[in-house]
């Protein structure tokens, strides 16, 4: 199931226009947080600047520093608010900005999921489901 849609491929490459995405903030954020996250090497934004990303987000929801162990650093949305979101939204897209990022840009295919849903998940993941289901497969 294909819950995020798909950035644009151009040649293999990914691009996210941060100005023009046509994703919904739930999406957006998650998917800007995934790769700010990720060790891909091929993404157009700088380890520093991929931590600030985060750590600004991670702000907006805890009065805690983020963590400093990289398999630490998740933020689960699911506390958060439609204003917690929406500023994280701003937060990304300010962030990024600064550093004169206007697009998100990597080579990396998409892949499977590694890990399975958790039980806790599995309620917003099929609601989630609901709002945006798979495209049917065409065939010829």
């Amino acid at each position: 199931m294909d819950l995020l849609q798909q950035p644009s491929y151009n040649g293999g490459v990914a691009t996210l226009d941060l100005n023009n995405q046509d994703l919904p903030d739930l999406q957006f954020v998650l998917m800007v947080l995934a790769l700010c996250t990720s060790d891909l090497e091929t993404l157009n934004v700088p380890d520093a600047v991929r931590r600030t990303v985060f750590d600004r987000c991670w702000a907006l929801m805890h009065d805690t520093p983020p963590p400093a162990r990289k398999e630490d650093r998740v933020l689960d949305l699911r506390v958060g608010t439609d204003l917690t979101l929406e500023a994280m939204v701003a937060v990304i897209k300010s962030t990024l900005a600064e550093r004169g990022i206007t697009q998100l840009t990597w080579d990396h295919p998409p892949s499977e999921p590694t890990r399975q849903t958790t039980p806790e998940a599995l309620p917003l993941v099929q609601r989630l489901s609901k709002l945006y289901p798979a495209p049917p497969d065409i065939t010829d």
